[in-house]
């Protein structure tokens, strides 16, 4: 459950800038009718049955295959891309277009050799796909990441002495190595654009949290990636962090790792998804099924859900997550039972779909499009029915009401 004081300037928050979530929805006869305590994606309604690609859904809402690992992304289905959709397809994040589309960026889970890295698709403005492409290639087990105010996607290798890259969404600029943000088993990243501060997840079963405080800015507004601190978190017993300043950001293989510089830093359990909105950073952590938030301002880490204690456990699994501009946390699940679950601002929790018939696969990816009308995100070692992923992975667009379900 959240805590009083966040819940109450988190409200405040949400009104304000979406942040890098951006839901932006307007306004609609039946959602001016609900009160304000109904408007939450936690009250989206029963999932119905399993549609022809075996999601189940709320009613009103329906799902299609936009891409499938190993076949090259189609426009229609006669006009395909060059694209071959990678394998393994984890870590998701959309960016607007100029002409008013937008991009949906996905990290491939594999190793170099078999096509590791990042691809894209690109949308019209209509839904409908205009292109895809690859914006990153050569590296290996690009898990998670995340976005960056500046337009960028930062894809995050989750090996020993892992790397981030800063990629270009619209595949004009190759892809960089951003040396600041430390080697080690990447997860997750999450710009504060408030502060200016990076987070970081280790995805290690003693794990650290990590911050990032940049040099300073280029010209075009960017942070300075490359240059800076990059700090740990002691957390105390009131949940309050002091940051530590590591010693040596980037070790070698014959190098004490990142997580084992300073033993007094707190351990967390297997570091997963990271996203910044409205003044708080969100994580999750697999080994022990919570979801974390932390107040950037007063630096206090506070568990917003836990499946050891929580009353309606139906969250399990935790892994990738996001959050709509109206607060609603949406968390993937890596196994559990293959759904995206919500947990709305007053600690609600409640299904937003389920993926059937792959019960050996996890949900990675979800992110909303811009304008908040459309949910994106892949079930990574599925396959469709009619074959598509052949159990190398295959990527959903989900449509609906959803501004409906949003405060505002």
């Amino acid at each position: 459950m959240h805590n009083k004081a966040a819940l109450s300037r988190r409200d405040l928050l949400k009104k304000g800038s979406t942040g890098l979530a951006a839901l932006a929805i307007g306004p609609s006869l039946l959602a001016i009718s609900q009160p304000l305590a109904a408007r939450t994606l936690a009250n989206i309604g029963e999932l119905q049955g399993p549609d022809a690609n075996g999601i189940r859904l709320p009613a009103g809402f329906s799902s299609r295959v936009i891409a499938a690992a190993g076949q090259r992304v189609r426009r229609s289905f006669w006009n395909r891309t060059h694209y071959r959709w990678h394998s393994y397809p984890d870590g998701g994040a959309t960016f607007a277009t100029p002409d008013g589309g937008w991009v949906y960026v996905s990290n491939s889970e594999t190793i170099s050799l078999l096509g590791g890295g990042a691809g894209a698709i690109r949308f019209h403005a209509d839904g409908s796909i205009n292109d895809a492409y690859r914006i990153l290639g050569g590296t290996n087990i690009n898990c998670a990441g995340g976005p960056t105010p500046w337009q960028t996607w930062l894809s995050c290798e989750e090996v020993d002495f892992g790397r981030v890259y800063e990629c270009d969404p619209f595949g004009a600029s190759p892809a960089r190595v951003r040396r600041g943000l430390g080697y080690f088993k990447h997860e997750a990243a999450a710009v504060d654009p408030v502060f200016n501060m990076v987070y970081l997840t280790e995805d290690e079963g003693d794990g650290r949290f990590y911050r990032f405080i940049p040099a300073g800015h280029h010209h075009d507004g960017s942070l300075n990636l490359d240059e800076g601190i990059l700090q740990v978190a002691a957390m105390d017993s009131q949940g309050y962090v002091e940051w530590l300043d590591l010693p040596n950001p980037t070790p070698n293989a014959l190098q004490t790792p990142t997580r084992e510089q300073l033993p007094q830093s707190s351990a967390f359990d297997g570091g997963e998804g990271c996203w910044y909105s409205h003044g708080f950073v969100y994580f999750t952590t697999k080994g022990d099924n919570k979801v974390w938030q932390l107040d950037t301002n007063l630096n206090r880490l506070t568990v917003v859900y836990d499946a050891a204690t929580s009353t309606n456990p139906i969250l399990t699994g935790v892994d990738n997550l996001t959050v709509s501009s109206g607060g609603d946390l949406l968390v993937a699940e890596d196994g559990g039972d293959m759904q995206i679950v919500v947990i709305d601002t007053d600690g609600k929790v409640a299904p937003l779909l389920q993926v059937t018939g792959q019960d050996d696969s996890e949900i990675t990816g979800p992110a909303f499009s811009p304008d908040g009308t459309r949910l994106y995100f892949s079930s990574q070692r599925g396959s469709d029915i009619f074959g598509g992923g052949n159990g190398f992975g295959i990527t959903y667009e989900i449509t609906g009401p959803f501004q409906q379900f949003v405060t505002l």
